[in-house]
């Protein structure tokens, strides 16, 4: 292997300063600060401000998206075409007079048929 070409692979401490939780974990980040851990052994030291410990996904503290008010603000926004015709809170197309005249051949069909 040749040398200088690669990064300083070693252990450091990862700590999230709005929660004080810190892990140990290999990294080639370059840091200054260092920081005594539990073993006795000093390790450089990067601070963090999310981690799984403050991140709303993993503490459960996560905001729920309301689906149905996107809907509303979508047909404020852009207006209900004339084709659609609400129905206990869904949105419903009427049928287009292609698919009526196909409807209507299809029940003429079928009188014949009877006969």
């Amino acid at each position: 292997m040749k040398k200088d070409i690669h990064p300083n692979y070693r252990p450091v401490v990862f700590k999230d300063i709005s929660t004080d939780f810190s892990f140990l974990t290999k990294s080639s980040v370059n840091t200054k600060d260092k920081i005594v851990w539990e073993d006795g052994k000093e390790y450089p030291l990067v601070k963090l401000e999310i981690s799984s410990a403050s991140h709303p996904f993993y503490t459960g503290k996560e905001k729920l998206l309301d689906t149905a008010g996107r809907v509303d603000k979508f047909f404020r926004r852009y207006g209900k075409s004339e084709n659609s015709k609400e129905v206990e809170g869904a949105s419903i197309k009427k049928p287009s007079i292609s698919s009526a005249r196909a409807a209507l051949r299809a029940k003429k069909k079928k009188k014949k048929k009877k006969k």
